[in-house]
């Protein structure tokens, strides 16, 4: 049976005349963490912390710990931090960050061919800007970065790349595509020698006829791709702790599924209450405070240029799933293969099976326990 999802549109939005209007002119800073509200108070479009930074987003107010549904340029933040005396504000028919001091354009917010009068900060979650007729010219729904939320939509082409972490919403390692046939496609992020295809881990198998169709999302909902990969639905209702409950999430995928979400060469073991990552023996992590980089080698390579002999062991990683790419594949059993392995001063891992000795460069990456 064909996995079920959310289609369903249900439009909650107040009248735009009823939101509070941005007009030109109007500026935030980041000194003091400023923002504009919504009508309600639910939603807030403004400077948040990100880490020792500051960067510009979209947030439930009223949720605790708040949460991050849309960053503005994500990766500007990790290139380069924005200066102390930067400003956001309405000017020049856009929104954009500027320096105070040199009175100098920095970044785009907002990107319209038209010219805006005004912005506005909806209920809804949407932040938009108007034309003199009162036409929305551009809005933040079009162009989100992890989280969908009630009464948006995923048009076909239009991806959420997960966040680094729940901390940094940089663009992380694993992305949801809402195909053209319909369909809602989960890959992790490339680049890849192979087609991207190989590589998708859920979707929902919801394919329809024609083109161009979306994903609406319904009631009070969000919808986020999170940092492990995993596509999750939140539900949120005030007076209930202030916080989100899981409503669901896709079925047979456990948390070792996306690929790579243990960086190269490590895998991806299953625990009882979250998943860890494990080095390869002879490799070390990365960075022990941020175990999903991967590991790296702690013992220096003689590869095939070794003058002195050099005496090895030969180490057994059992029921690891890696990505399968040899550059030599030989019919041997399992003891021959490790003597083929010792003899080939090339080979770095083998993977043996289906009696079949798959022979490998390292890195190995994608890794996870059978």
């Amino acid at each position: 049976m064909a996995a079920t999802f959310l289609f369903l549109l249900l439009l909650l939005q107040v009248a735009a005349a009823q939101q509070g209007n941005i007009s030109l002119g109007a500026s935030l800073y980041p000194t003091n963490n400023s923002y504009w509200l919504s009508n309600s108070g639910q939603f807030a479009f403004g400077f948040y912390r990100q880490g020792n930074d500051s960067a510009v987003g979209i947030w439930f107010e009223k949720t605790n710990p708040k949460t991050i549904i849309w960053t503005a340029n994500r990766d500007a933040v990790n290139q380069e931090p924005l200066p102390n005396d930067v400003r956001l504000t309405m000017r020049d028919n856009r929104v954009e960050l500027i320096s105070t001091s040199k009175n100098a354009f920095l970044i785009p917010i907002s990107n319209s061919s038209q010219p805006a009068v005004r912005a506005s900060m909806l209920d809804s979650g949407n932040f938009v800007l108007y034309n003199s007729d009162l036409n929305i010219i551009w809005q933040t729904f079009d162009v989100p970065t992890n989280t969908i939320v009630s009464g948006q939509r995923l048009l076909a082409g239009i991806k959420l790349i997960s966040s680094v972490s729940n901390t940094n919403h940089s663009s992380g390692k694993f992305q949801l595509i809402m195909e053209g046939d319909g369909n809602p496609v989960q890959y992790p992020i490339g680049p890849f020698t192979v087609s991207l295809d190989q590589y998708a881990y859920w979707n929902t198998e919801t394919f329809t006829a024609g083109n161009n169709k979306c994903l609406y999302m319904y009631r009070s909902y969000r919808l986020t791709i999170d940092a492990d990969g995993i596509l999750r639905l939140y539900s949120y209702s005030l007076g209930q702790n202030d916080s989100w409950s899981i409503e669901w999430s896709p079925p047979n995928v456990d948390e070792c599924a996306p690929p790579e979400l243990c960086g190269l060469n490590s895998y991806c073991v299953l625990g009882e209450l979250e998943p860890s990552c494990v080095c390869l023996p002879g490799f070390v992590f990365i960075d022990e405070g941020q175990k999903y980089l991967g590991c790296k080698r702690n013992w220096s390579a003689v590869g095939c240029k070794g003058e002195n002999e050099t005496s090895y062991s030969i180490v057994d990683v059992d029921n690891i799933n890696w990505e399968n790419t040899p550059y030599s594949i030989l019919s041997l059993d399992k003891t021959s293969c490790k003597e083929d392995y010792l003899m080939d001063c090339n080979c770095e891992a083998t993977i043996f099976t289906n009696q079949q000795c798959r022979k490998q460069k390292l890195p190995l990456r994608f890794g996870r326990t059978l």
